[in-house]
């Protein structure tokens, strides 16, 4: 049995972000998650990608990001858990009993659900016979973008990621861009700028067509795309990518009596406690009256949870606020005032 303050369920970054606030007022905590690297959705799906809405921070990738929580949190000692996936949780008396499907138990005060947006998987690609290639020529989320470098890249969908990186990678790329209708989802902004690489010819972009085949023996040769006349057209391709949004599950979090809403977590904001005391919910997967699914919002709801679970921890103790600019203890807690 593993006794520690609190465990959080996903390390993302608002579940790093978490911790650290958790460590700033002297709780301990551990962190499962079931992916196998720590960083959640920005690791697993944009590790290279920009990110522009950090506070003070004008750009960094999500491979930046999740490097420097993961230095910010070195203090506390946290320890992770990956590959591992809670599958129960029960109450007993003033403590939470939860067990992984990895079979390690633990008991704890207070459970911060970080779960992003639940386990996902992305949506594929419905065209026969394609899944040879996965994993070698065909993706759908990118880690290492220097493999593509000079390659004839074929990116479907119409939102922002395949609008983002049909953009980066028509610096060093030759890229086909194919969405199935006209009009996109993505951002207004981003649809103009790669209409405008189409118009100069730095990409090439193909509405109302959908992958009809692959063609290619061990590794992708080319590819056949068909309009919605029915005209099909062939297109030299060394990769492809495919953008189409991630099929989201909540998994055995439905099985916790929680208040569940569109496969969100209702909680309230005063420190994003659900209906179950001891158990809080932040980032995407929680929901209230003006919820923003952004990362800053989520280090809010982090920052706020963590001084929720203080109460179960230290039912004996007043948490003071402080600053870590004048408080010793916060600086003792962060290794700088020794």
């Amino acid at each position: 049995m593993i006794k520690t303050d609190v465990l959080i369920i996903g390390a993302g970054p608002t579940g790093l972000f978490c911790a650290h606030q958790l460590g700033l007022i002297g709780l301990k905590c551990e962190i499962v998650d079931n992916l196998d690297k720590v960083g959640g959705q920005c690791i697993e799906l944009y590790p290279d990608k920009p990110i522009y809405d950090i506070p003070a921070v004008p750009e960094c990738t999500g491979e930046e990001l999740t490097n420097n929580l993961i230095k910010q949190i070195e203090p506390f000692k946290v320890k992770f858990h990956l590959n591992d996936r809670v599958e129960e949780v029960k109450k007993n008396g003033n403590v939470w009993n939860v067990k992984t499907n990895n079979q390690k138990e633990f008991e704890v005060a207070s459970i911060v659900i970080a779960g992003g947006v639940g386990s996902f998987e992305p949506r594929k690609f419905s065209t026969k016979d394609i899944d040879k290639f996965e994993g070698k020529n065909l993706f759908y989320s990118i880690k290492d973008k220097s493999k593509f470098k000079g390659k004839n890249i074929s990116i479907f969908g119409g939102g922002d990621s395949a609008l983002d990186w049909a953009m980066e990678l028509s610096k060093e790329c030759n890229i086909n861009l194919i969405h199935r209708r006209d009009g996109f989802s993505g951002a207004e902004s981003s649809v103009q700028k790669v209409k405008d690489l189409a118009s100069t010819g730095k990409l090439n972009l193909y509405t109302k067509y959908q992958l009809d085949s692959i063609q290619g023996n061990g590794s992708i040769e080319s590819i056949k795309i068909k309009h919605d006349d029915g005209e099909i057209k062939e297109l030299k391709s060394d990769y492809v990518l495919g953008f189409f949004g991630l099929i989201m599950q909540l998994g055995p979090i439905l099985e916790w009596e929680l208040n569940i809403n569109k496969k969100t977590i209702e909680v309230n904001t005063e420190n994003f406690e659900t209906n179950k005391e001891g158990i809080f919910a932040i980032g995407d997967i929680c929901s209230y009256p003006g919820k923003l699914k952004l990362i800053l919002s989520g280090f809010h709801e982090g920052a706020l949870a963590a001084r929720g679970c203080f109460k179960y921890a230290r039912p004996d103790e007043k948490l003071r606020f402080e600053f870590t600019t004048t408080s010793k203890t916060a600086q003792e807690r962060l290794g700088v005032n020794k």
